[in-house]
């Protein structure tokens, strides 16, 4: 969907028929100056975002980026300032502060992820674990901090995890109905297939025609081990119960891929406000 649509269905969510407490206190013919400001380090994602708040709720509410998205912040960087209508300010500080501060969680929470396994050539990713509506900005977020997106939906890769093995009966009769649905379909998917022991890796191995192994919920050493086995013939890609604990055994291991639903889903939204000047 368009952010800008996003952006709109989420003002009408807010603002209703009508902003009654601006519209009360504040004249019609009032302009202010507000500035958005940091009160915490982190990287800032999400700026074009929040200008797109204050754009769609008043065209006319000048707004001054004075850094960019993936900037290091720390408290009292200015981020933006905002110039005009009074109304227009108020009205659309909180959702454009809602949008900052979450994206720039995820943007910092990955900064510091990328950053531990930095020596490893190991890519962090990221999961479908996001907020409904909100994923092209939550990947958006992810990028910035210098991760990698997965799959952005069911539509542009093949996955074929726990439960679609278990209802075709077994991985060799899971793979080969997806090679013949894309063949049949004329589409050119990448397929990515979830293990969950070393039994099922050497089923995968033994029938191929697959891109990816997903190797889930593996310790570090049966993971290293799994990696060791498939020794390049498919990407791989480690999942489940990998925190900032851990990520740096599971990165030495020589997987090709880390993904972390927590970039997304268990986040600390970044200390940042609007303060009228």
């Amino acid at each position: 969907m368009d952010i800008s649509e996003i952006i709109r269905m989420a003002i009408q969510e807010d603002v209703g028929y009508g902003d009654h407490t601006s519209l009360a206190t504040i004249p019609p013919e009032a302009k202010g100056h507000a500035v958005i400001l940091a009160r915490q380090e982190g990287v800032l994602a999400g700026l074009p975002f929040a200008v797109e708040v204050f754009r769609q709720v008043n065209p006319g509410l000048e707004t001054r980026t004075l850094i960019n998205d993936g900037a290091t912040i720390t408290p009292g960087t200015v981020i933006c300032e905002l110039l005009g209508p009074t109304r227009a300010i108020v009205s659309g500080e909180r959702l454009a502060l809602n949008l900052l501060q979450r994206l720039s969680g995820i943007a910092t929470y990955t900064r510091m992820l990328t950053e531990k396994i930095k020596a490893y050539p190991a890519k962090l990713l990221d999961t479908r674990k996001t907020t409904p509506l909100l994923r092209s900005m939550e990947k958006y977020a992810v990028r910035t901090g210098g991760g990698t997106n997965h799959r952005m939906g069911l539509y542009d890769m093949v996955m074929i995890k726990d439960n679609h093995v278990d209802y075709a009966g077994g991985i060799q009769p899971a793979i080969q109905r997806v090679n013949e649905y894309l063949k049949s379909h004329q589409l050119n998917l990448p397929i990515e297939i979830e293990v969950r022991s070393l039994q099922e890796l050497n089923d995968v191995l033994t029938y191929g025609q697959v891109n990816r192994i997903m190797l889930d919920n593996f310790t570090p050493e049966l993971l290293k081990q799994a990696v060791q086995t498939i020794d390049h013939r498919y990407e791989t890609e480690a999942s489940g119960g990998i925190t900032e604990g851990n990520i740096v055994q599971y990165a030495a291991t020589g997987v090709d891929y880390i993904s972390v639903g927590a970039l997304t889903h268990q986040i600390r939204s970044l200390d940042i406000s609007l303060k009228a000047r």
